[in-house]
């Protein structure tokens, strides 16, 4: 049997972190206080529910879907306000999204999205001169 594609949607909680999955007829659910200690019960709770059929999963065959809060905890090596000023949207703002305050609408949820993969390409093109 093939092992099914897993995409944990993570959102941040008023205490920590939680993270469900939809995979056919199962319902995969879970939670962290850290992050760290969140990727841990995935990684339980996935193996667990897939023992009976011997497939086991480590954290980098699951893909992952971020509310924006959890994505900025997560990733806190992006700089939001840097961000605001590249994507060419207000600081206070996008504060607002990455607290939780307000709720991006999907065309600037997408903005956002749009800049970090940006970012993230980029980096993914650096060399260092050594």
């Amino acid at each position: 049997m093939n092992k099914p594609k897993i995409t944990m949607k993570v959102v941040k909680e008023d205490e920590g972190y939680s993270a469900t999955a939809k995979v056919g007829n199962e319902f995969i659910a879970t939670q962290g206080e850290t992050f760290d200690e969140l990727r841990e019960m995935i990684i339980e709770v996935v193996n667990l529910t897939f023992e009976d059929k011997r497939i086991a999963y480590s954290i980098d065959e699951i893909g992952f879907e971020y509310d924006m809060p959890s994505f900025f905890s997560f990733y806190r090596v992006i700089n939001s306000k840097a961000l605001s000023k590249r994507i060419g949207m207000n600081q206070s703002l996008l504060a607002q999204y990455v607290n939780g305050i307000k709720k991006p609408s999907p065309r600037q949820a997408k903005k956002i999205l749009a800049g970090v993969q940006k970012i993230g390409r980029e980096l993914s093109e650096i060399s260092f001169l050594l």
